[in-house]
C-alpha cells in the first residue's frame, strides 16, 4: 500500500528531529571544539606556571632559613647547647621540603626513546613534549603531518595531551603538598621546641 501524503510528511518530520538530535549529541562545531581544546590548554599551562612559582618559593623560603641558621646559629651551638634541638628541627624539616620542590620543579622528560612506529601504535604522544623531545627533527615533521591528515586522529592525540599535563601537573602538586607540609611542620616543631627549651634553660640559669 502506498503511503499517504500526510505519512510521509509525518515520517520526514521525524527524520529531521532524530537528526537535530544526533547533531546536538554530537561534537559540536569545528570552532566550538577549538575554542574547548584552547580554554583546556590556557588552564593547563596557566596550573603548570602556578605550580613552578609555587616550588620556586618554597625554595627560595627554605633556601634562605637554612642559610640563616647556619650561618648564624651553627657558631653559637658550643656556648649554647640547647639551640641544637630546635635548630636540627628547622634544619632538618626544611631540608626535606626544598628537596620536594626542587622535585615538583624539576623538568620531567622520558628518557625511553620513541619512534614514529610507537606513536603510530598510539605508544606516545607527538604533541606531548616529554615524547617528542627524543625525536629527531625530520621525524617530527613528519609525525606532525601524519598527524594533520586525520582530524579524528588529531583530535584524539589533543586529548591524550591534555591528560598527559594533568598527570604532570598531579605529580606536581603532590609534591608541592609534602614541600608546604614539612615546611609547616618545621615551622611548628621548630618555634614550639625553641620556646619550650628556653623555658625549661631559663629557670635553671644562675
Amino acid at each position: 500500500m502506498e503511503k499517504t501524503a500526510e505519512e510521509l510528511r509525518a515520517e520526514l518530520e521525524s527524520a529531521t528531529q532524530e537528526l537535530e538530535k544526533r547533531k546536538a549529541k554530537g561534537p559540536g562545531t569545528n570552532r566550538g571544539v577549538e575554542t574547548m581544546f584552547r580554554s583546556a590548554y590556557r588552564v593547563q599551562m596557566e596550573l603548570t606556571a602556578l605550580a613552578d612559582n609555587k616550588a620556586n618559593m618554597m625554595i627560595s623560603i627554605n633556601g634562605i632559613i637554612i642559610s640563616i641558621i647556619i650561618a648564624a646559629v651553627s657558631p653559637k651551638l658550643d656556648a649554647n647547647p640547647w639551640l641544637i634541638l630546635p635548630s636540627t628541627i628547622f634544619l632538618v624539616g626544611t631540608l626535606v621540603s626544598i628537596v620536594f620542590a626542587i622535585l615538583a620543579a624539576r623538568p620531567r622528560i622520558s628518557t625511553q626513546p620513541i619512534t614514529l612506529e610507537d606513536l603510530a601504535n598510539s605508544q606516545g604522544n607527538i604533541l606531548f613534549f616529554g615524547n617528542f623531545a627524543n625525536l629527531a627533527r625530520p621525524d617530527f615533521q613528519e609525525g606532525m603531518l601524519d598527524l594533520m591528515q586525520d582530524r579524528q586522529v588529531m583530535y584524539e592525540t589533543m586529548i591524550d595531551n591534555i591528560y598527559d599535563i594533568g598527570a604532570v601537573l598531579k605529580k606536581k602538586f603532590a609534591l608541592l603538598k609534602i614541600a608546604y607540609t614539612s615546611f609547616m611542620l618545621a615551622l611548628v616543631m621548630g618555634v614550639l621546641s625553641f620556646v619550650g627549651v628556653f623555658l625549661w634553660i631559663l629557670p635553671r640559669s644562675p
